[in-house]
């Protein structure tokens, strides 16, 4: 499977926790700029256009991994990378990032299919549905 990624993305501002020697300092993610678009209008209609965007891995899946976003109302923990992309904070632990380190989140939208998409290049394989990956 080959990953094509987003003609354009957007650098982040990017604020490293303090005393996070796990993750290489180069290690980041990048929103394009339909995902910035859509996270606004996302945390908007959720009443909380303050709030971040966590996004990280989890064990399981028919593949090993399986990807998380969800919405964060709290501070980011201690260890946590904290982006911003154009006033939309993303944080990610240092564990998911060693996996995520060089993704990309974009939105995507086909006839079947409306949402995030994380374009990862360490993706050595995927599921049939998508949803899950090792690497």
């Amino acid at each position: 499977m080959t990953i094509m990624e987003p003609e354009n993305t957007t650098t982040p501002n990017v604020t490293p926790a303090p005393a996070d020697k796990s993750a290489p300092a180069k290690a980041v993610v990048s929103l394009s700029p339909k995902a910035i678009e859509m996270a606004k209008k996302q945390l908007a209609k959720r009443g909380t256009p303050d709030a971040a965007i966590r996004l990280g891995l989890r064990g399981g899946g028919c593949s090993g991994f399986t990807y998380v976003i969800e919405f964060s109302d709290d501070p980011p923990r201690e260890r946590d990378r904290v982006f911003d992309f154009d006033g939309v904070r993303v944080y990610v632990d240092p564990k998911s990032l060693i996996y995520l380190a060089g993704t990309v989140l974009d939105w995507e939208q086909t006839l079947m299919y409306q949402g995030f998409k994380f374009r990862n290049p360490h993706e050595a394989t995927s599921c049939g549905c998508g949803h899950s990956f090792s690497v």
